[in-house]
């Protein structure tokens, strides 16, 4: 027996070993080639692609147009299959390659009809724009025809890649307004829902203006709070207790100041894209040289940044001369219309594929956009997204544009989510506009309208009179995803779901506690992770917690101890930042459970809640109390002990507060998707584990696994001194040396240099056939 135990055992490990070997050499064929040559019939003049020690890929050619074939090839070959989930999540293609559990996520991409609408643009673009995206597609495809085999994810679903075409690159524009205002739809539908059950008492106690305000004018919005109003007995009996789910889409911050306040006379810029993480990262680093020919006049051109893979710009960078990085403005860009047995509603029909078989999806449509039912209601989606200005490739032209001014102009013209762009030039000048698709109605609205009030040919035109800032008297802009522009435009352009204005002030005061700016303050403003905002919150919880102060002692010194921050090893951070949240999961049940019950959540409007919580701290109405509790102390110190409770069954197995530091709770997760379904691959997919710093409502934003997607500061004309830190590496391939490049100078919070290092690789791909 023993003999036949150990044939068995070594025929097993053998078995294991030669699986394991066969998996590690397919990995390593599907490796694409770094250096050498290669010939191709799709470009002019032979063009170069070079990587240093992060992988940065350093093109260089004689036109635009070949080093966009060459933008193309490198990011075929890096981050193909990421490529290929942002067409597919846009056009609702993933159950392609996941099959029916894609399905879901599919249906309600397919309500968009993205696809059909990426084709139509691309049919109607200007000639140079439809050949940059063709020969961008060229380098795409031309470099999966170089691999040897196929990359581990195509291995691992059985599938294989599909040639990129032009539409593509649209779709992954698509795929970010999904990301960016994917949610402005269903903050209106939960807005009109909420009207709709409660009526506009309640519509205007949830969305009561914030004092947190930061407009780069000064403007307030009114802050006086009416009577809160009663919520039926009805409603408070059947409330269940769930947790409102916080949205992680709220979380970008850009700053700059102009030469007035720089050493060089320089204006600086930084910039942080806050955005749900994953391996591989959302960014690819790239440096773009070539020659710009304007009649007679030739200009070398070099632009260095950071690209999305599957478009051909630079989304953030510097041309030397001029520096440009966004946040998601978040002003009003769809409405609902109630639809009346008078509205026709038309359908299409759109087959999913599978991958053994296929399924017609139906979707309906009405002359305002597509239909959805909501509690037997009919309403028409009227999305900028759904838009034929929505996307284009407009944003290229900020590579030759040389000054603050003239980028303010090309700003209005941009196909892409509507976004504050902030710009600095070497001549010292700075700048703030909403860049990006914008419908030119005049009423944008917080709940469904009626249709003799919906004004379909404005919503057919891109507004081309955007508000503005050019080198303000304080030499400051800021934006955080909340109101920027004055009260005044923000009544004329409307509220698609701003952010709580408190990251935006602590910003703005930071900005003005100096009179002089380099690259390491700036930076240390990036990392500040100071809580201001939940201050308040701290002294409510101590002074309620001290009506019973032997019960809570604990509690009671380590919240004194809580260092005033989101800091890896506060226990005091971590009980505050969960007894608020609890709270206000706790007291809007009611609303919640209703919501849920015709499949929407408060999630989207939760930013939103933070003076109505006050309000209610603070006047305890008799209406919102639940009936088992006989004071309003007793139920809010039951929700913080619910909060303690949940926190230590999550994060201690030992049941003890000293295991709630905020760095475990919050810590830094960057995972692969794959390993999100495979926990075993997790070893080999995803980044180090990272104590967590930061959180939602202050400049160092970061949660779980979402945070700042890279992090640039610059002055134009200083690229040499100049910061691009970015959470992961360049490639998507786990045994390449650029799979976690740059990773380890991000979770240290070290500096990581914009511009590419010693040249470790070099391709040279020549014109020919």
């Amino acid at each position: 027996m023993y003999k036949i135990i150990k044939i068995f055992l070594i025929s097993t490990l053998s078995l294991v070993f030669i699986l394991s070997c066969g998996i590690y050499l397919a990995l390593n064929l599907s490796l694409p080639r770094l250096s050498g040559e290669l010939l191709s019939a799709h470009i002019s003049k032979d063009i170069t692609l070079e990587r240093d020690r992060l992988g940065t890929a350093v093109i260089t050619g004689q036109s635009r147009k070949d080093v966009t074939y060459g933008l193309g090839f490198a990011h075929g070959q890096d981050r193909f299959f990421q490529m290929d989930l942002l067409r597919r999540n846009a056009a609702g293609e993933l159950s392609e390659i996941f099959g029916e559990k894609a399905l879901p996520l599919d249906k309600n991409r397919r309500f968009h009809q993205f696809r059909k609408r990426a084709e139509g643009i691309v049919a109607s673009l200007p000639i140079t724009e439809k050949m940059m995206l063709q020969t961008y597609a060229n380098g795409v495809n031309d470099a999966l025809a170089e691999q040897h085999l196929d990359s581990f994810e195509y291995l691992a679903t059985g599938t294989k890649p599909k040639p990129w075409v032009p539409a593509d690159s649209l779709l992954v524009i698509y795929s970010m307004y999904l990301d960016l205002q994917g949610r402005t739809p269903t903050r209106d539908m939960v807005l009109t829902q909420i009207e709709q059950l409660h009526g506009q008492e309640m519509l205007a106690f949830i969305i009561q203006n914030s004092s947190y305000q930061a407009a780069l004018d000064g403007s307030l919005l009114p802050t006086k709070s009416g009577a809160i109003p009663r919520l039926s007995p009805s409603s408070l009996l059947a409330a269940k207790m769930t947790d409102i789910e916080e949205p992680l889409d709220i979380g970008s911050n850009n700053w700059a100041v102009t030469g007035e306040l720089t050493q060089s006379g320089k204006g600086m810029l930084s910039d942080d894209m806050h955005l749900s993480l994953a391996a591989p990262i959302i960014w690819y680093r790239a440096q773009l040289n070539y020659i710009n020919t304007l009649g007679n006049k030739r200009e070398k051109v070099q632009v260095t940044g950071v690209s999305l893979p599957g478009a051909p710009a630079i989304v953030v960078g510097t041309n030397g001369l001029l520096a440009w990085g966004f946040t998601n403005a978040y002003i009003d860009t769809a409405d609902w219309v109630a639809l009346t047995p008078a509205d026709k509603i038309l359908t299409e029909v759109e087959t999913i594929v599978l991958p053994d078989s296929n399924i017609e999806y139906t979707i309906e449509l009405s002359r305002f956009g597509p239909v959805k039912w909501v509690n037997e209601q009919a309403y028409g989606l009227s999305w900028v997204a759904h838009r034929d200005y929505a996307v284009d490739m407009e944003l290229m032209a900020l590579e030759t544009a040389d000054s603050v001014e003239q980028g303010l102009t090309l700003a209005t013209r941009f196909g892409i989510p509507v976004q504050n762009i902030m710009l600095v030039d070497s001549d010292g000048n700075a700048g703030w506009t909403p860049a990006g698709a914008v419908p030119s109605r005049t009423n944008p609205s917080n709940t469904a309208q009626k249709a003799n009030r919906f004004q379909i040919n404005a919503w057919m035109e891109d507004e081309a009179v955007l508000p503005q800032v050019y080198n303000p008297e304080s030499q400051r802009l800021w934006s955080a995803n909340s109101r920027v522009m004055s009260s005044q435009a923000a009544t004329r352009f409307g509220d698609g779901g701003y952010a709580l204005g408190a990251r935006a002030q602590q910003i703005r005061d930071r900005l003005f506690e100096s009179t002089s700016f380099t690259e390491a303050s700036f930076l240390k403003l990036q990392l500040d992770n100071e809580a201001r905002f939940l201050s308040s919150w701290h002294q409510y919880l101590i002074r309620l917690l001290a009506t019973q102060p032997t019960r809570f002692a604990k509690d009671i010194q380590l919240l004194r101890d809580w260092q005033k921050c989101a800091c890896a090893d506060s226990v005091g951070y971590t009980l505050v930042r969960g007894f608020r949240t609890q709270l206000i999961d706790t007291v809007f049940a009611p609303l919640e459970t209703e919501l849920n019950e015709i499949e929407l959540s408060l999630s989207v409007v939760k930013r939103y809640l933070e003076p109505a919580i006050w309000q209610i701290i603070t006047e305890q109405p008799e209406s919102w109390l639940p009936e088992q509790y006989s004071s309003w102390d007793e139920f809010i110190i039951s929700s913080y002990q619910a909060s303690v409770t949940g926190l230590l069954a999550k994060h201690s197995e030992a049941g003890e507060l000293e295991d709630l530091q905020w760095g475990k709770v919050n810590q830094l997760e960057i995972k692969h998707p794959f390993s999100r379904q495979i926990p075993l691959l997790s070893r080999f997919l995803d980044m180090p584990k990272v104590a967590g710093y930061g959180d939602s409502f202050m400049p160092a934003v970061q949660r779980g696994s979402f945070g700042a997607s890279q992090r640039f500061i610059i002055q134009p004309g200083l690229e040499e001194q100049a910061v691009m830190m970015v959470p992961g590496g360049q490639s998507g391939h786990p045994l390449s040396d650029y799979y976690r490049s740059g990773f380890d100078d991000y979770a240290k919070q070290k500096s990581t240099a914009l511009l590419p290092s010693e040249i470790l690789h070099k391709i040279t791909i020549k014109a020919g056939n």
